[in-house]
């Protein structure tokens, strides 16, 4: 079976630049930090060893506002912006990554999650195996069969990462990965500030769609008198309604985003080695030069992956 590798850009890049520290050993010549480039490039290789696609894209974010922000103003309103440290190394993240052939997909008004949904249900359909690389547990309520999250984690330089299939997350949580949209209904997201019912949380929101399935289910329940929910965390949920039903609106990863539907337009491509080499050298990335033998001029093209 063929494989498909999609990559939350925007969340592997800021789990790098965290993972491994800002120094001068991590600078470029015209003096701007490398180290969330360095550690993307290091994760970004080694799920290429490890997996050996015929397809691959990396979605990232646009600083525009979602449909989801249209429809909650407070949506992500908590976060703080971008490091400028962080900041400065994206549009050079980029460079890289084109120089590599490597597909790159935005989109105005969507977020890189429902590039991601979007691709890997194509992807899915076209019978790949798909594994979507992000930081990001949201990604979890798209996992289904040939449908994988890997979830990376750097320490001290080294990347280590773990997948989660339809069945860890089964006997994770107790519940289906489709129905993780309904938990975050109930109790919401801090990070992502959306509000859920106030006073839900995690272990209370996954007991309660073990037992109902579902927010809707919950609600005609009570409205039947046939629920068995007590006390004030009836009563929590009985007049926040419409919080719930927004916050698991908000939390669904739409998988119809309108992107490519093409898969041959990510399939992997070779390098631009000279390009590649002109920019590892800039940002003194000898290790790479010399993995991939960039300094070495030649006809021969090398796979981004090996």
């Amino acid at each position: 079976m063929n494989k498909l590798v999609l990559i939350d850009g925007n969340s592997i890049v800021n789990r790098a630049f965290y993972g491994i520290m800002s120094t001068k050993a991590l600078m470029s010549a015209d003096g701007v930090y490398t180290n969330g480039i360095y550690g993307f490039l290091a994760i970004y290789f080694k799920i290429m060893e490890d997996i050996k696609p015929e397809y691959v894209a990396i979605a990232f974010d646009l600083k525009a506002p979602t449909k989801r922000h249209l429809m909650y103003k407070d949506y992500k309103g908590t976060r703080k912006g971008m490091p400028e440290e962080l900041a400065q190394q994206m549009p050079i993240l980029k460079d890289v990554l084109k120089a590599m052939n490597i597909t790159i997909i935005e989109q105005e008004g969507y977020e890189a999650d429902d590039i991601l949904g979007t691709l890997a249900k194509l992807g899915k359909a076209n019978n790949l195996d798909v594994t979507i690389l992000t930081g990001d547990r949201d990604a979890f309520q798209l996992v289904e069969k040939n449908i994988k999250v890997r979830i990376p984690r750097t320490k001290m330089g080294k990347t280590e990462e773990e997948d989660y299939t339809e069945e860890k997350i089964k006997e994770e949580y107790g519940i289906e990965p489709l129905k993780l949209i309904e938990v975050k209904g109930l109790m919401g997201d801090a990070s992502d500030n959306i509000p859920g019912v106030p006073g839900i949380g995690e272990k209370t929101a996954i007991s309660l769609i073990q037992e109902y399935g579902s927010i809707e289910n919950i609600y005609n329940k009570i409205e039947k008198n046939e629920d068995n929910i007590k006390g004030k965390l009836r009563e929590k949920i009985a007049q926040n309604k419409d919080l719930a039903e927004l916050s698991r609106t908000l939390g669904t990863i739409d998988i119809h985003a309108p992107i490519l539907s093409d898969l041959e337009l990510i399939r992997t491509k070779d390098w631009n080695r000279q390009a590649v080499y002109e920019i590892f050298k800039n940002l003194r990335f000898n290790k790479y030069i010399e993995r991939f033998n960039l300094r070495r001029k030649c006809s021969s093209r090398s796979k981004s992956f090996i």
